[in-house]
């Protein structure tokens, strides 16, 4: 097939890719097709295969015509990428299906010319990234979050009993309740009825948070709650609105925490003998973490810094592709199935498009500084090189406690896998570049615990 090609650049990083088509190839096309058809198709008063080629076009000419268009609007924009002269750069990304604009018509007579539309890897344009710098909060673990830890560890060990039948829930039981809301004239509204639902009484962990009215409540028991919610109430359906809510009481029970002791620290592994020694192992742990969340904080402190400098124009199918990526790791945490969940996001917040929606500028951020990195690379030449690969195969090995020829096999027949080990690799040396060649400065003492808490701890 011999065709030309036009690219012309668009906004959010677009081609319009104009393809010109011989009229030579488009006859060549449409007479194999009139061919085809002659073998195969069955005209009264003609034998099989000897049907004129003036009656199939008389009788089937605008098919004919609308079928060698499809043909050759596929094959060229296949022909075009194909080519391994085409610019790399110039491809669609593997989630942008080309689109024809407008309407071709296929004229015999003359060449025909059509334009596809899709959206290519963006183009950034890498600002200054050395030098720079930033500030990150002054952390250390105390006493306090060794015993927020310690607590965690009682709640998990704790005995859980039922109460008696005739004891009143408190404060720190744990309740099975059904409810539902209650239209005005005291009737269930379908639709809002739950059964089954279990928390902790005084967390506050239910949608209608319910929990003083249902103090004082026994097994069997039935309630009929009316309460008025604040405007600022995280769910938008009850913000600002008074709702009856009808609950039921289950099932009751409630929680004899351990002791703090020696006793309980060697139920939680044998291998720590004292208290003291799973106070180590927590303090060690939590040190392990906050020394990643602070890392973690200083290197998204530096790429905002680096994206200030460093435009680019993000493409939607960009965009959309990991909004839906994070939604389907959503379905797959709550294991439930794709097509429930819009009723829950329905519910809690407002529609499931905002719900993704509230996703986007973190996304946006995410890509963006994803390309940055991706820049850096480029500019610094890092890459895995083979030794860097054994390294990673030794520290794996050694971590499952597995021969390292048995980690470099599996990593070698596993293509995907080995890819994500060289990124994570190269990740670790922007990393550590970006680390070295800034400045981190200390600033305000923060707690642990405010750190971990904090709706933008990442960003602290």
């Amino acid at each position: 097939m011999t065709i030309s090609k036009e690219i012309t650049r668009l906004e959010h990083s677009a081609i319009q890719l104009t393809i010109t088509v011989g009229k030579e190839d488009l006859n060549a096309e449409y007479d194999q097709i009139v061919a085809d058809y002659r073998k195969t198709l069955q005209v009264p008063g003609f034998r099989k295969g000897k049907v004129p080629k003036t009656v199939l076009e008389r009788k089937f000419g605008d098919s004919l015509k609308v079928e060698t268009l499809g043909r050759i609007l596929d094959r060229a924009v296949t022909h075009v990428f194909e080519d391994p002269a085409f610019p790399e750069v110039d491809r669609p990304l593997p989630y942008s299906t080309p689109e024809v604009q407008g309407e071709p018509k296929l004229d015999l007579e003359t060449d025909l010319v059509f334009s596809v539309v899709y959206e290519v890897l963006p183009q950034i344009t890498l600002g200054t990234w050395q030098g720079l710098e930033i500030e990150v909060p002054d952390v250390h673990i105390t006493d306090e979050d060794i015993n927020r830890e310690l607590e965690v560890i009682r709640e998990r060990n704790a005995i859980v009993f039922d109460k008696d039948d005739k004891a009143e829930a408190a404060v720190g039981d744990m309740v099975t309740i059904q409810y539902s809301e209650l239209s005005d004239t005291g009737d269930p509204i379908p639709g809002t009825e739950r059964q089954d639902f279990a928390f902790t009484l005084g967390s506050g962990q239910n949608i209608y948070q319910v929990d003083d009215a249902m103090i004082g409540m026994k097994r069997g028991e039935t309630r009929d709650i009316e309460k008025t919610y604040p405007e600022d109430f995280y769910d938008r359906d009850l913000a600002g609105n008074t709702k009856k809510i009808r609950v039921s009481l289950t099932a009751l029970k409630e929680k004899d925490l351990p002791e703090l002791n020696d006793d309980l620290a060697q139920d939680v592994d044998e291998k720590y003998k004292t208290l003291e020694d799973l106070k180590a192992s927590i303090r060690a742990s939590l040190t392990e973490d906050l020394e990643r969340r602070l890392q973690t904080s200083k290197i998204n402190k530096l790429l905002e810094s680096i994206m200030e400098g460093s435009p680019v124009d993000i493409p939607e199918s960009m965009i959309r592709f990991e909004l839906d990526a994070r939604w389907r790791n959503v379905v797959r945490s709550m294991q439930l199935p794709v097509e429930g969940l819009p009723n829950i996001t329905e519910r809690r917040d407002g529609s499931f498009n905002t719900l993704v929606e509230a996703w986007r500028p973190e996304v946006i951020k995410a890509l963006h500084s994803r390309l940055i990195i991706e820049a850096i690379m480029k500019d610094r030449g890092i890459g895995a090189s083979d030794e860097e690969m054994e390294q990673e195969y030794a520290h794996i090995a050694t971590k499952a406690k597995t021969p390292v020829e048995e980690i470099r096999s599996y990593y070698e027949a596993q293509g995907e896998r080995k890819d994500l080990l060289i990124d994570a690799i190269k990740d670790r040396k922007v990393n550590a570049l970006l680390l070295a060649e800034n400045t981190i400065t200390i600033g305000n003492s923060l707690s642990y615990h405010d750190l971990v808490n904090h709706k933008d701890s990442k960003d602290l």
